[in-house]
C-alpha cells in the first residue's frame, strides 16, 4: 500500500467513476491486449499515425513527461513499480534537454552566467 499525491486530472477521474463498480473497485481492470486496442481507438480518433501500446505510454510518461519535467529518477522508478533502478535507467533515456535543464539548475545554484558550450 502506498499514499501518493495525486494531480487533479486523476483525481476527477477517479470522482466520476466512484462507486461505479461492483466490490469497491475504483478502475477496471482490463487486458493488456483491450487497452492496445483502446489506444489505437484514440490514435485514430486523434490522427497520429504511430502504433500506440500500453509499453509505448508507459515509456513516455516516464520520459517525456515524468523525467522531462524534473521528477527524480527514484520517483519515476516507485512509480513504475520497479524493485531495482537500474530498470529504470535501462527504460527512462535521459534528453539532451534535461541534460540542460539540470546543468541550468546547477549553475543557478553556484550563481554561475549562463553560458552555453556544445560538444
Amino acid at each position: 500500500t502506498s499514499t501518493v499525491r495525486l494531480l487533479d486530472i486523476p483525481k476527477a477521474i477517479l470522482e466520476k467513476y466512484k462507486d461505479k463498480l461492483p466490490n469497491g473497485k475504483i478502475l477496471p481492470v482490463i487486458s493488456n491486449q483491450k487497452m492496445n486496442d483502446y489506444l489505437k481507438e484514440i490514435a485514430a480518433i486523434c490522427g497520429i499515425e504511430k502504433t500506440l501500446t500500453y509499453h509505448t505510454m508507459r515509456h513516455s510518461c516516464a520520459t517525456s513527461v515524468l523525467l522531462a519535467n524534473g521528477v527524480p529518477i527514484e520517483t519515476v522508478s516507485k512509480i513504475l513499480g520497479h524493485t531495482n533502478i537500474r530498470t529504470t535507467q535501462i527504460y527512462a533515456r535521459i534528453t539532451d534537454l534535461k541534460v540542460s535543464g539540470d546543468m541550468e539548475m546547477l549553475a543557478q545554484k553556484l550563481d554561475v552566467p549562463n553560458r552555453t558550450a556544445s560538444r
